[in-house]
């Protein structure tokens, strides 16, 4: 399809905040009044043993100067460029903090500046060896403009010949992460389709019924990009799982199409006659199982992120499309091809039926043993699923072994991090920020954060004032302070209105009553950053006057980190959903209560054994890690409507429950084994990605799957026994 190449990959941090919270609805009324709290970009150049080193510092500088003319900066702010207000009987002076220019004047500035709490973890490093460069830039840089700005920057990189340059940003991120994502998709359908092809020649061993195999799988994920293209659908952080689905899921309608038509070639019917049986014996329970994954991921829409969303949208068509190709396709040129290019004359290997049969003894004779360790599991994994933690981090988010997450390890350890933690100022009655009470308990605040470990950096209004008492007394160190008394205050606030708007606007709203404090809070996991905002929200119930001000924590992080709370809530609407549209389903095809109960049971379990992983092997639950447990159920329930579809066929036959279930473990039994096989390899591809969330989603399904597999022919046939 002519479309293909236009696909569009997007990535931007909107798409990870809860829609409908009312958090996110304040914070974006919030910004209205100041600006995001995203816009910038930290460039960190280190220079060792010392920063402060003229020749250095120079270069640094001319640097630092260039960045003002890169795209969508707006303000750059440095050591290199920064003057303290002093003042003279002449006037205002501006004095470098940086002499440049004086070797010897640099060992002073070295000690002022290493000592001043502004510069500390903000424009320069605890040791002195890395500078950074603060540069402010447009509000909600598009992943266009993102491009644009990193291309240039980069560029200026290289031409300054910066060993050691370190970047921070949302420009940074919108870029590396979106550039990860093609890679991502290319490398998944690359290795996907060299492990459906080995796994094909494996369980076919003809080349026509492989080629046959392959275009239909191959067809159905070409249509899939070409959709996706056609309705502008934009492939996100989780798209390195849609060739995977695709191929995995086809994969899986042509081996039981395939295995149906080849067993009924081998009783002697022709083409035609084979194919009517195929399609009536194994196309309605195919077009189930379809449907059923389909919901599974349909049940995703119940997810408060659009990524999520669009991930459960665009996986449920493909479904439904990969099942269209193997109907329409497979079907049609299946029967076209003589029999003999499709069996194999080399005598029937029967391992796996014998195989197959023996599984089904054991399942009778060992029914009560199957029936106590199934209630033991239960119970392990009741403590497993109790260990379940939602105190993710941002770096967990990061690609391995790139450039991106040893630029945020190095801004984590060396700065003040990059996880924004904001907090509105709303005064009340008639409140200004300009009033002596209301800066002065804005102090008592921020002294509070600053005594937070985790906590490097905090801005806020009290830093003009702080600014203007140092001017007035001789540029001391010792002197930025607020002003203790109320009258020192007033005369400074005559000085704080000669500062041009541009740059306070975004510390105080234009008709005064609405401030902010920002700050940036090390990256410790979305519950451990939760703890730390109630503690500051009970300091600011003890110590501020709530007739006075509303103080109120938000910012994008805050917004992120809300996610946490909505996960269970959203596994559960939509599973719950899933599984009233599933059981309605099922009970079109089987119309009997008995069998629906019996096949979601097996299909529960491995749920519960997925949050056991979870909680035993310490992953971390978050929005993206959540799709698990829809991928698992919409899969996992198709390999037990084929046993069940195939039981009932065999069942109206035989009129003979055993008999039955032999017939069922033979042909459906061998179907599901390779299903599954390919399945937990397909899903193992994504130990290859370099993106955490996809290694760890890809490696939970694969090992869940085959759960699902045991439950399927260990626990359901002991149902079937007892309840059919």
């Amino acid at each position: 399809m002519a479309s293909l190449p236009f696909i569009k990959f997007a990535f931007n941090f909107e798409q990870f905040f809860p829609q409908g919270d009312e958090d996110l609805e304040f914070f974006q009324e919030f910004i209205k009044d100041f600006e995001s709290d995203d816009n910038f970009l930290l460039v960190a150049i280190e220079n060792n043993p010392s920063v402060f080193d003229t020749s250095f510092l120079k270069k640094f500088k001319n640097l630092n100067d260039e960045f003002s003319s890169l795209p969508h900066v707006t303000q750059v702010q440095s050591l290199a460029n920064f003057a303290y207000p002093v003042k003279t009987p002449f006037g205002i002076m501006p004095i470098p903090a940086l002499n440049v220019d004086s070797p010897d004047a640099l060992e002073n500035d070295k000690k002022r500046i290493l000592n001043d709490e502004r510069f500390v973890y903000n424009l320069i490093n605890e040791d002195g060896t890395a500078l950074v460069s603060f540069m402010k830039t447009t509000d909600q840089l598009s992943i266009e403009d993102s491009y644009e700005l990193m291309d240039e920057l980069k560029a200026l990189l290289v031409q300054y010949e910066f060993e050691d340059a370190h970047i921070l940003g949302r420009a940074f991120f919108q870029s590396e992460l979106a550039d990860m994502q093609k890679v991502e998709v290319v490398r998944s359908t690359i290795l996907g389709a060299l492990l459906v092809g080995i796994i094909l020649i494996l369980i076919f061993r003809k080349t026509i019924p492989v080629l046959v195999a392959f275009g239909s799988i191959g067809l159905g994920l070409v249509l899939f990009f070409g959709l996706l293209v056609m309705f502008g659908r934009e492939l996100n952080a989780i798209s390195a799982f849609y060739p995977v689905l695709m191929l995995i899921v086809g994969t899986s309608d042509v081996i039981h199409i395939m295995t149906k038509y080849i067993d009924e070639l081998k009783k002697g019917k022709e083409n035609d006659e084979a194919i009517k049986i195929t399609i009536r014996e194994i196309g309605m329970a195919t077009l189930l199982t379809s449907m059923t994954t389909a919901v599974g991921f349909l049940s995703l829409l119940t997810s408060r992120l659009k990524p999520i969303q669009d991930f459960g949208i665009n996986s449920a068509m493909g479904v439904v499309l990969a099942f269209v190709c193997v109907i329409l396709f497979t079907c049609a040129v299946l029967s076209l091809i003589p029999k003999e290019k499709i069996l194999h004359n080399r005598e029937e290997n029967d391992w796996w039926s014998q195989k197959m049969l023996n599984i089904c003894q054991l399942t009778f004779d060992k029914r009560k043993l199957i029936s106590v360790l199934t209630i033991l599991f239960l119970v392990v994994a009741a403590i497993g699923i109790s260990k379940v933690s939602t105190n993710y981090t941002v770096k967990s988010n990061l690609p391995r072994n790139a450039k991106i997450t040893d630029d945020f390890e190095f801004f984590e350890k060396e700065m003040a991090g990059f996880r924004p933690l904001e907090f509105a100022v709303i005064l009340k009655g008639d409140w200004k920020v300009s009033d002596f009470e209301v800066v002065s308990k804005l102090s008592t605040l921020e002294q509070h954060l600053r005594t937070l470990p985790m906590i490097k950096s905090v801005t806020s209004i009290t830093d003009v004032y702080k600014s203007i008492n140092q001017m007035n007394n001789g540029n001391k160190q010792e002197e930025y302070k607020m002003p203790i008394d109320k009258n020192t205050f007033e005369e400074y606030a005559g000085m704080f209105n000669m500062i041009p708007n541009q740059m306070v606007a975004s510390l105080v709203s234009k008709n005064g009553d609405k401030t902010r404090i920002s700050t940036r809070i090390k990256d410790l996991g979305a519950d451990k950053v939760s703890e730390i905002g109630k503690e500051i929200d009970a300091f600011v119930q003890d110590n501020i006057d709530e007739n006075m001000m509303e103080i109120r924590r938000t910012g994008t992080g805050l917004i992120f980190d809300k996610n946490a709370i909505y996960i269970m809530e959203n596994l559960t609407q939509g599973l719950g959903l899933g599984l009233l549209i599933i059981c309605i389903l099922m009970g079109l095809l089987f119309r009997n209560f008995r069998v629906l109960f019996i096949a979601l049971v097996p299909n529960l379990l491995p749920l519960i054994f997925a949050a056991a992983l979870i909680g035993f092997t310490g992953i971390k639950l978050e929005a993206v890690i959540s799709i698990v447990f829809a991928l698992i159920f919409g899969i996992a329930v198709d390999d037990s409507i084929h046993f069940l579809s195939k039981y009932r066929l065999s069942y109206n036959k035989t009129k003979d429950k055993e008999e039955a279930l032999r017939i069922t473990f033979k042909e459906t039994g061998k179907a599901i084994c390779f299903t599954t096989i390919i399945l937990f390899f397909g899903f193992l591809i994504m130990l290859f990605s370099v993106h955490p969330p996809s290694v760890t989603i890809g490696t939970l399904i694969a090992v869940t799957l085959v759960s699902a597999l045991v439950s399927d022919l260990y626990i359901l046939p002991v149902l079937i026994r007892k309840f059919l």
